[in-house]
């Protein structure tokens, strides 16, 4: 647990309850997405002073400090983080697994050997750090804070080794201010282009900057740009440099979806280069058992929910729709962020659509149902879409079509759907994501 944030609150100030932590937290937004280390840095040498995370240009002879893998790229980060946790538990490891975004409540970012964070536990260390930065300038970021609130969240834990999945990008993505043991990067494609670049090239080099000296780097099989620049950076930092392109094929994995086979290779091969100590029983344990939802997460045999929010990962979505369901055509639910690639997302997945359902949902940042609509009919004018009001509305008029149906755009988006499935929209409600 935290230290007790009593122990430095001043006259006035008091503990927050777990939704005045949010409430708190996520008025953080206004701050905005701001890359860099300065801040973070910072932030953990006054809120971890003993904290047994390995920081660069620290000593890390201690045994009792963590290993830590650091997890970048454009799609599947969770996926192999996920994997990499569920293995070690297999093999009785204490693990930590910081993710983002969260689904259907914030405590799934940040667990403990498989257990979300507790309500007091978030309420403490946001307490905690509110009154620790209250008068900064400049102030951290919603991403720096919960980066912060996991990593002290870790510690106190005495976890064996950490697993940290980047936010945004790499060279200067909070998560890149602590040292690591591998880093991982998966399949690097076009997405959060305003932060990153335009180019592949560009793309990846933010990607690649979380490869440290002398830190061995295992990547996936990447696009030639992609790869060249992970190559250069490589050898610029003397990193032992593995490209991961055989499928894991020997026992089965719980998440669908042949790329899946590719991300559990490249997590076996990051616990290889971390030198972890892992029987092969237990790697077949561990994915046989992994738990990660909106990624082709069948909901019952004729609806799938998938977090694909870039042309990339749609194009790897409908692959793996025609795997399982053929010619068969689906009943689309889509929802869009309005920053991303519309027309890119509707293009890869227009082929395996019969019909197309757009829900308003709870999100600012949602592309409007009637531009989306518009995009779509330009992309393939005769396929039939309905506007709804609601995620429930949609997906009652989905169930009445024969159609199996999918449901995708964005991660934001499943986690909606999700919630109003299992009857949690109030914990969904807890604060906006």
């Amino acid at each position: 647990m935290f230290n007790d944030p009593r122990e430095i609150l001043k006259e006035g100030q008091s503990l927050l309850t777990y939704k005045e932590a949010l409430a708190w937290l996520y008025g953080l937004q206004r701050f905005g997405i701001k890359l860099g280390l300065e801040n973070i840095e910072r932030l953990l040498d006054e809120l971890c002073s003993s904290v047994c995370v390995k920081r660069p240009g620290l000593a890390a002879a201690s045994a009792s400090i963590p290993k830590v893998i650091h997890v970048a790229g454009t799609n599947g980060k969770g996926s192999v983080c996920a994997m990499i946790d569920s293995i070690c538990r297999a093999q009785g490891y204490r693990t930590g697994l910081f993710t983002s975004p969260h689904l259907v409540t914030f405590r799934e970012r940040v667990r403990v050997n498989g257990e979300m964070i507790s309500e007091e536990a978030v309420a403490n260390g946001l307490t905690t750090i509110r009154n620790l930065v209250a008068n900064w300038d400049p102030h951290p970021t919603f991403f720096e804070v919960v980066t912060a609130l996991a990593l002290k969240h870790f510690a106190d834990a005495k976890v064996e080794i950490v697993i940290l999945e980047t936010g945004l990008g790499g060279r200067l993505d909070a998560t890149n201010a602590i040292q690591s043991d591998v880093s991982v990067i998966t399949p690097i494609d076009f997405d959060h282009e305003k932060w990153l670049g335009k180019t592949i090239s560009q793309i990846a080099a933010e990607k690649a900057g979380i490869i440290k000296l002398s830190v061995p780097v295992v990547s996936a099989t990447q696009r030639p740009a992609a790869e060249k620049v992970i190559r250069t950076r490589a050898t610029e930092c003397e990193a032992a440099l593995e490209f991961v392109t055989k499928p894991y094929d020997e026992t089965p994995i719980a998440l669908s979806g042949s790329y899946q086979k590719q991300n559990a290779s490249l997590a076996i091969a990051a616990l290889d280069a971390a030198k972890f100590d892992i029987a092969d029983s237990r790697i077949a344990q561990g994915l046989g058992s992994i738990e990660w939802p909106a990624r082709f997460q069948m909901w019952d045999s004729r609806t799938i929910i998938d977090g694909a929010h870039n042309p990339a990962a749609a194009r790897v979505l409908a692959e793996t729709w025609r795997d399982m369901f053929g010619d068969q055509r689906a009943t689309l639910i889509l929802a869009i962020f309005s920053d991303k690639n519309l027309r890119g997302i509707c293009q890869a997945l227009a082929p395996i659509t019969d019909s197309v359902l757009l829900p308003k949902i709870r999100s600012e940042r949602a592309a409007d149902p009637a531009h989306l609509a518009h995009t779509f009919s330009s992309v393939t004018p005769r396929l039939p879409y309905s506007m709804t009001s609601s995620v429930g509305e949609a997906l009652m008029l989905a169930f009445r079509k024969p159609n199996p149906i999918l449901i995708a755009g964005s991660l934001h988006f499943a986690g909606e759907v999700l919630a109003h499935l299992r009857g949690e929209a109030a914990a969904f409600e807890e604060c906006a994501q």
